[in-house]
Formats: structure tokens, sequence, C-alpha cells
């Protein structure tokens, strides 16, 4: 097949395309990289924001890859607004690539109208990035994003897609929750997909402290959690000087941040999420302990029934000292949540199984809205 992937979540598109390869299929990703993360993409279309007339620019630099973008057996976008422009100029895009390949997919990889929809008017979860219980998580980032996606362009443009495409996939339990309700029909939930030729633990080294890293978006601080994880982290190592380390980064390259991940013994992410994401499976693949979203919702979706290597904490900064600190006074149990890490992510996030899991569903008849 030939398969086109446009737009880059921490690396979902890139990690499938590599294991669609593995497959003998001809696969072309068109990014921007995830902005400062800077993933690696076959075609690169950034908009470089500073210079004059960066938006018209990037308009014209996409209609000129439009000759790159048909003739393909599949298309996945990566979310609705899967280009740097306004949601009402993505639409012709969109229905250029309907026009133009045999069929187009659309990815509940990350933020949209149907995720916001689940935090705050639907409530489906026992907390979100937007609420806890009933109770609203009113900030800066999360008004921010409900303006963005309640009653705009974006939320129109997102209905758009999903009743128009093909097929949904959703790569986290979350997503895909938020899409079932509307879309079950033309839904499907596969693992987010990740390079799993993992090294086995032949021994953990013992250390004198555990080091714990955190990576930190500034922008996006609140609305990940990092900063109530951040203060449980700075709590603990003021408690046990002696048996903590901090290792933290702050907006860097996927490169740079890989090679942080690899001197940490756990890694703290995604405090509102149920699942692990791209960041938590990239540690699960070297064998490093996750403490973030790892709720029973993601492991039954997964039909996992034994192997719990992620510590899974709730969005209240006790609780992920609690956890914390659990694992500074049993490090007796690191190296056998390190062997379980290694062993999750080989079995349900290797690429090269997501990838056939991707071929099959993109190769079933969907009903249309």
């Amino acid at each position: 097949m030939k398969i086109l992937l446009i737009g880059e979540y921490s690396n979902v598109h890139w990690g499938l395309a590599e294991g669609l390869r593995k497959a003998g299929h001809k696969v072309c990703v068109l990014s921007n990289g995830d902005f400062w993360k800077n993933y690696k993409r076959d075609i690169s279309l950034v908009r470089h924001e500073g210079k004059p007339f960066a938006g018209i620019r990037y308009l014209l630099k996409a209609i000129a890859l439009l000759p790159k973008m048909r003739g393909y057996d599949v298309v996945q976008l990566i979310n609705p607004m899967f280009l740097e422009l306004k949601a009402e100029r993505i639409l012709p895009f969109y229905r250029y690539l309907r026009r133009h390949n045999k069929k187009v997919f659309l990815g509940a990889m990350g933020m949209d109208a149907l995720w916001v929809k689940a935090g705050t008017e639907r409530k489906i979860f026992r907390y979100s990035d937007f609420n806890i219980g009933d109770a609203p998580i009113d900030n800066a980032s999360t008004r921010e994003l409900i303006a963005d996606w309640q009653g705009t362009a974006k939320e129109r443009l997102n209905y758009a897609i999903a009743d128009d495409c093909d097929g949904i996939v959703a790569g986290m339990y979350e997503y895909y929750a938020a899409y079932s309700e509307k879309y079950g029909d033309k839904l499907t939930h596969i693992p987010m997909p990740i390079e799993a030729d993992c090294a086995e633990l032949l021994r953990v080294q013992e250390s004198d402290k555990v080091k714990f890293f955190i990576g930190i978006q500034k922008s996006r601080s609140q609305y990940k959690g990092t900063d109530i994880m951040l203060r449980a982290l700075l709590r603990l190592k003021e408690k046990y000087p002696e048996q903590c380390e901090i290792l933290k980064a702050e907006n860097v390259p996927f490169e740079e941040y890989s090679r942080m991940v690899e001197e940490c013994d756990v890694l703290l992410d995604q405090l509102y999420g149920y699942s692990p994401g791209m960041n938590a499976l990239l540690a699960l693949t070297k064998g490093k302990i996750v403490v973030g979203g790892a709720e029973e919702e993601y492991y039954n979706l997964l039909g996992e029934k034994k192997l719990r290597p992620m510590v899974n904490v709730l969005p209240d900064e006790q609780d992920v000292f609690n956890k914390l600190e659990q694992i500074i006074l049993n490090r007796g149990e690191i190296a056998r949540m390190k062997r379980e890490s290694i062993e999750l992510v080989k079995r349900y996030h290797n690429n090269a199984q997501i990838a056939l899991q991707y071929l099959d569903f993109w190769n079933k008849p969907h009903k249309q809205k």
C-alpha cells in the first residue's frame, strides 16, 4: 500500500511509519516535526513565526505540496487541525485529500473538540484535564482550550471530518471513550506505536539514589499537571535528600529528551491521564518506571490481567508524593518493575504489531455518517 501520514504528535506517525515500512509498505510522513520536538519526517512543512507574512508563506507552501498529497491508498490525519492554519482554511485541504486519495482516516490522538466536550459537558471521566469529578479545573490553559474548541470553527471542522472520513483511530483509552458515543460505528482503538526492539535488562545498577525525571512544557505545565508533579517531587527531595535525585528538562528536542530518559530510573508523566502517552512509552522501552496515567481502563482495553509496571497516580499532590515515597521505601521492587516495563511495551505497543492492526482497520469497510 501507499500511505500518507499527515501531522505529528510525540512521534506517533513516525513510529507507525517505521512499523508499516517493516511490513513492506510505502509510507510518507508530512509534518512540522511537532514544533520544537523536531521529530523525523519525510516532508517538512513548518510555519516560521516571527518572519514577515508567516501565515501566507506557510499557506503557499502547503498549496505547493498538494501534488505530493494525492494518489495514496490511505491518508491518515493526526488531528482535525492537521495543518498550522485556521480551521476554515484547513477544510478545503481535507476536501482535496478526499477527492484525490482512496481513503482518509482521522486520528483521535490529542486535543480536539470531542475530548474537550468529554471533560467539560459530558464529564465521562472521574478526572481529566478539564475536571475532577463534578468540579471543573479552571486555569488559563483549560480556559484557552475550551475557547478554542467549543462553538468555534475548530469544533465545526472536527465534526465535519469525523462525519465524512472513512474511519477514526483512537490511540489512547481517553480518546476512544470520548469518540465512542457518537462515532462508535467507525471507531477503533489501536495502542500508540513505538520501536520496541529494546534490549533486555540484564541487571539493574545499584545506586545510592533513585533518579526521577520530569519533562516540562512551559506553556502546558498546568494543563499536563507537571506543576503538581514537580511540587510533589521537590517535597520528596527535601525529605530524602540522599536517596532522591531530580532530572528536569524544559522544552528540549526529542533527541536530547531521549538521552535524558536514559539516565533516570523513574519518569513522571501525564498526571490527568488514564493511559501512557508517547513519552511514557519511550521510558518503558528503556526499562524505566513510569509514574502517571495507568488506570485499569487502559489495561482492560488491552486485555492485560497481570502486568502492572507503571505507578498510577491521582491528580492530587499528596497522592503523587505518597506513590513516589513508596518507590524510595521499596527499592527492592524496582528491578521487577523495570523488567515488566519492557514486557508491557513489547506485548502491546511494538510498532511492527501496531502497523498490522492499522492495516487491518484501514482495509475494512466502514459506515459513513
